[in-house]
């Protein structure tokens, strides 16, 4: 129970309720994480410490976005180890959650957690998220989606814009350098049927750590265009 008493703070930070069930599922992910990392590339970060921290409060600190809490369901694009999409889960687990990534071997990983800590209503699928934005079964149908992915602002709007329902919000999480970001992504995010809703800036317990929530708020629909096929996005991000 090490970090409890860390994890709890951040909990309350977010006006979230936090127990020990709760702490036990993300202990259990740890050491899911320390294992497999031992055969697959999940993470640079192995400490306990800053797993609590840079990976899972981090996580639990996009709640700061409250519209989140009444989501019915949200897709983690380029989850890679599960984040956001795993911590948002254990911490609402009514939530219908879908976590997509190109590596089967990390959708092997998350169907590993998803049996083991018994989360329910969560689908993993391996594939190109331009693939599956064109399918009537995911497009245009999640309240909320999220991505944690490296790529730039332009580049992640298309990849995730696509999957929100009119009315819904994509968040990205960045790091404290948005500004530059947020300018050049304008346009794409409008071409795709969005606007910038909020930038929520957003810290972590105990350390020094400081990140930004980019709310997108879908206000139409995303012209039948896009996305592009695979990896067009990133070669010619729109501008």
């Amino acid at each position: 129970m090490e970090y409890f008493d860390i994890m709890s703070q951040a909990c309350k930070d977010v006006a979230l309720p936090f127990n020990e069930d709760t702490y036990n599922k993300f202990s259990q992910y740890k050491d899911m994480i320390k294992v497999w990392n031992e055969k697959i590339n999940l993470t640079a970060i192995v400490d306990d410490e800053q797993i609590f921290k840079k990976h899972f409060i981090d996580c639990i600190k996009i709640f700061k976005f409250s519209p989140l809490k009444q989501a019915k369901n949200v897709i983690d694009i380029g989850t890679g180890a599960g984040f956001p999409g795993i911590p948002i889960k254990i911490m609402k687990q009514e939530l219908n959650l879908i976590l997509l990534d190109s590596l089967n071997k990390r959708i092997n990983f998350l169907n590993e957690v998803v049996s083991k800590i018994n989360l329910n209503n969560v689908e993993t699928i391996h594939g190109r998220a331009e693939d599956f934005s064109r399918q009537p079964k995911y497009r245009e149908q999640v309240d909320v989606a999220v991505s944690r992915a490296v790529a730039n602002l332009a580049v992640l709007s298309e990849l995730c814009i696509p999957y929100v329902k009119v009315g819904g919000y994509f968040v990205a999480m960045k790091g404290p350098s948005v500004d530059d970001e947020i300018k050049d992504g304008k346009r794409a995010i409008s071409i795709l049927g969005g606007k910038i809703d909020d930038i929520i800036k957003i810290n972590i317990e105990d350390s020094d750590l400081d990140h930004n929530l980019v709310i997108i708020k879908k206000v139409k629909e995303t012209p039948k265009a896009y996305p592009r096929k695979a990896g067009t996005a990133s070669k010619k991000p729109l501008k």
